[in-house]
């Protein structure tokens, strides 16, 4: 079904279509006629908004949705210690997979597994400002800087691959217990009971 139009315009409208794309199809089906058709926005605008074609399309969309999420996961690290981030995290990720019974995933695994190189340098990037993220908090409840850095690529890497097989399995289960044992982690590491 068609979106309605988008109140902040036609590019807008085509980056939030996008992202609902590569959330649920990948980046190589993604493309400018399905795009158009589910936004609602007018051929004509295509090349207005996005000259580098397609690829920017897919690094714009990309983008939008990395500083959506980054915003959610300071947010969610900012109120609580470590480990009760990552829970609050996972709850967070098992309401959206509910809610998409399951068809839709992450927009920046599907960005880093995609066919558009900026769109990976895009996810590539997004991964590492989450990973430093993860360290400070880390380091702000008692770890060492340089094991808080290593711990974050597992967390960050755990969840994500968590997230592709809950997906698959149609299930939240594998979201649950990597959250379980990345917070025993967190917690040795930093050194909580």
């Amino acid at each position: 079904m068609p979106r309605q139009k988008d109140p902040e315009g036609p590019r807008a409208a085509m980056i939030q279509s996008a992202i609902g794309m590569i959330r649920r199809q990948g980046v190589a089906a993604t493309s400018f006629a399905d795009v158009l058709a589910d936004s609602g926005a007018p051929r004509g605008s295509v090349y207005h908004h996005f000259p580098g074609g397609r690829a920017q399309l897919i690094e714009d969309a990309t983008r939008s949705a990395a500083a959506y999420l980054g915003g959610a996961v300071a947010r969610v690290f900012a109120a609580s210690d470590t480990p009760a981030a990552l829970r609050a995290l996972v709850d967070v990720w098992r309401r959206g997979l509910e809610a998409g019974d399951y068809e839709v995933g992450c927009p920046i695994v599907a960005a880093a597994l995609g066919t558009e190189r900026t769109a990976r340098d895009v996810a590539g990037e997004t991964f590492a400002a989450w990973c430093a993220l993860i360290a400070d908090k880390l380091v702000a409840d008692g770890a060492d800087r340089e094991r808080a850095e290593s711990v974050a690529v597992l967390v960050i890497g755990g969840l994500e691959g968590a997230l592709v097989m809950a997906q698959a399995q149609r299930s939240s289960a594998p979201l649950d217990s990597v959250a379980d044992e990345l917070g025993i982690l967190c917690r040795a590491v930093t050194n909580r009971r």
